[in-house]
């Protein structure tokens, strides 16, 4: 059975979140790799078991500006054609969703989204997210759902919250792999975009933080499971 995992990381922060953390508790090991820091991404063998494309700082729509996200892309098309498990979560959903072609570009009206805001289910027999479910976001950019993908989740500021695209490909533009610790982390970043309209004050991050992170982890946990465990026994 395949038992790693590849790992493209748009950040240099601890790996203490919880796709790092729980994996490996799966029985995958991780080899992470960081591209803004000119690291080349690595070709696909036999032992690969899927990619987790985490968040980052990077906007799709700014690749002039971080042209590795060209290299990037075009590694991840080569991922998709390989039909191999890719999970992409905030940046790693928009890179997805633009490498199969669906627009990736700021709010309307300026907007952004950092704190807790609630996911909603688009079909609520799937079950993706459970109900008054809140996610950790961070971010000012959006997805539109990709040519032939299915929408799970949808939010108020930005509607396009999750998507799959057959068994193998699923992207959240929310962070449900941030724990406590990274949340502190970001409100202490100096870029912290605390004056952006949409933007959660400080006390209502954490008071939704103490009331949602356990159950987020639930879920996240989980889905790690069911999403590379799964998908991996059905390739023995």
């Amino acid at each position: 059975m395949p038992q790693k995992i590849l790992v493209v990381e748009h950040h240099d922060e601890p790996r203490d979140d919880l796709a790092s953390t729980h994996l490996p508790k799966l029985g995958f090991t991780l080899d992470c790799y960081q591209p803004f820091a000119g690291e080349l991404l690595p070709e696909l063998d036999e032992d690969t078991a899927g990619v987790v494309i985490t968040g980052g700082a990077a906007n799709v729509d700014e690749m002039d500006q971080y042209p590795y996200l060209r290299d990037e892309s075009q590694w991840i098309e080569h991922c998709l054609k390989r039909d191999i498990p890719i999970l992409g979560l905030c940046l790693g959903a928009q890179l997805l969703a633009h490498v199969m072609g669906a627009s990736v570009a700021p709010h309307e009206e300026g907007a952004q989204e950092f704190g807790l805001y609630p996911v909603e289910p688009i079909n609520p027999e799937l079950e993706f997210v459970p109900d008054h479910f809140f996610a950790v976001h961070f971010h000012s950019r959006g997805f539109e759902i990709p040519n032939g993908a299915e929408a799970l989740a949808a939010g108020d500021i930005f509607p396009n919250q999750a998507f799959r695209y057959g068994a193998n490909v699923l992207g959240t533009q929310f962070h449900p792999e941030c724990t406590l610790a990274i949340l502190r982390r970001w409100q202490a970043l100096e870029v912290a975009p605390w004056n952006e309209p949409g933007v959660q004050a400080r006390e209502e991050q954490d008071r939704l933080a103490a009331l949602h992170l356990d159950e987020v982890k639930y879920w996240f946990e989980q889905l790690l499971e069911d999403f590379f465990v799964s998908q991996t026994n059905n390739t023995r």
